[in-house]
């Protein structure tokens, strides 16, 4: 009896957040709470980095032992986002402590700071084969998915009386966009010049299918987690390949981590978001889009020692383990509308974003099949991150779905396949109006 007490004891003793001890846990908590509330929050990274990290790990911790959420739900991600976009809405935080995580997440850049991390190390850790040889076959997989999308869900528009060409444009269409900026804002204008009418009346027709598609991709990816743990046939358990696990070079040893390895890893993943941005100037294409097809072809090409690359691989891993909950949080807080999603909650319009969704991802699921990818990855991938909200929606997606090894893919779908969209509707658009 003594024994069982004592190892009690130990457990409860051994409960952590974030590897920290509640003695510690709880008073850091309270000084940062408190300073929020008392208006003494410092401004910029020194007051958004504790105040993220601290409610990112409590709701991440809720998320991850709450039954149903997260077994069906994804998880620590969705509370993340949802509870704290919440907790604006319902003025649980103060505007002055809002105003500091948004300008952190936006204006100071911790988005882009945290994809650039992303992408660099994981595309630059990837063996170099299997990232030629993927994505060749990647965009007949997101055109899959975007085709069987769109028909089915005008299909099903038709049907329910919302009607075929209502449900494509406002619906389906803004959902496989790209997210808002790269997406539903474009197209806003392209769908104004085309039957002239105000692009700010039609964005905001499109932001609730935009925010709520979001919200359905996020779920989703959590699902076909449990899907793909249940159907080990389907999931290549965050492979996008089939056969990539006989290609990987498992015998590789990395090289040892150190203070400034990391910091070599920092410098190559800024200096490539940098790149991006540069390139931006002259070819009208995202950032984004652009900083991937740099890393990609440096990686291709052979062109970083692979001690480098290693350096980028290790500040990738160091900043998702640390960083992501906080980062699910201001995205929660910076650009979920808990109001938006409210507003536009009827039946009919759910049935057909949660179609559009669907058709996403049994269009990828099934194109990615026949060209040898998993058909969990190759649905998360071409099929649900093409429906999110861009980079945002990404981390989400792929966080609810335990796979943010396949970030450099998620980026494809969201800013290349946003490009793509904008093509493709300039000629739907020709073709129905």
């Amino acid at each position: 009896m003594s024994t069982v007490t004592v190892n009690s004891e130990l457990k409860k003793e051994s409960f952590k957040l974030m590897g920290i001890e509640m003695k510690f846990f709880i008073p850091m908590t309270i000084i940062v709470i408190g300073a929020m509330y008392l208006g003494a929050l410092p401004k910029g990274m020194l007051g958004a980095f504790p105040l993220l990290m601290i409610l990112g790990c409590i709701f991440n911790e809720i998320g991850n032992r709450t039954p149903i959420i997260k077994d069906y739900f994804g998880g620590g991600p969705i509370v993340a986002i949802f509870a704290s976009a919440a907790l604006i809405t319902y003025r649980v935080i103060p505007e002055s402590a809002e105003g500091i995580i948004a300008s952190f997440m936006k204006g100071e850049g911790f988005l882009n700071f945290y994809i650039a991390a992303l992408i660099t190390g994981s595309i630059l850790g990837m063996n170099r084969n299997l990232l030629i040889k993927a994505s060749l076959r990647y965009l007949p997989v997101i055109i899959g998915g975007v085709t069987c999308s769109i028909l089915l869900t005008g299909v099903v528009g038709s049907l329910l009386g919302y009607g075929f060409t209502q449900a494509v444009f406002y619906i389906a269409v803004p959902i496989m966009g790209g997210g808002m900026g790269a997406g539903a804002v474009p197209l806003a204008q392209i769908f104004g010049d085309a039957m002239q009418k105000d692009p700010a009346e039609l964005l905001s027709m499109m932001v609730p299918a935009v925010a709520l598609g979001n919200a359905v991709a996020i779920v989703m990816g959590g699902l076909l987690n449990k899907l793909g743990k249940r159907n080990k046939g389907l999931s290549g358990d965050g492979k996008l390949l089939k056969g990539e696990e006989v290609k990987v070079e498992t015998e590789e040893e990395f090289i040892p981590l150190t203070a400034e390895v990391l910091g070599r890893g920092l410098l190559f993943a800024t200096s490539f978001f940098i790149l991006g941005s540069i390139l931006a100037k002259f070819i009208a294409l995202h950032p984004y889009a652009l900083m991937i097809l740099s890393v990609a072809a440096v990686k291709a090409l052979g062109l970083i020692p692979r001690e480098y690359e290693q350096c980028a691989a290790h500040w990738f891993a160091f900043i998702m383990k640390n960083f992501t909950p906080a980062l699910l949080v201001g995205i929660g807080v910076a650009y979920t509308s808990l109001d938006a999603v409210i507003s536009a909650f009827t039946p009919i319009y759910l049935i057909l974003i949660v179609t559009t969704l669907v058709g996403a991802v049994l269009g990828s699921a099934i194109i990615g099949h026949f060209f040898g990818f998993y058909a969990i990855e190759g649905a998360i991938t071409a099929g649900l991150c093409m429906a999110n909200m861009g980079g945002t929606g990404d981390v989400a997606v792929l966080s609810a779905s335990k796979r943010m090894e396949l970030m450099p893919f998620a980026q494809i779908s969201s800013r290349i396949g946003g490009a793509f969209m904008l093509i493709l509707t300039t000629f739907l658009i020709r073709l129905f109006l």
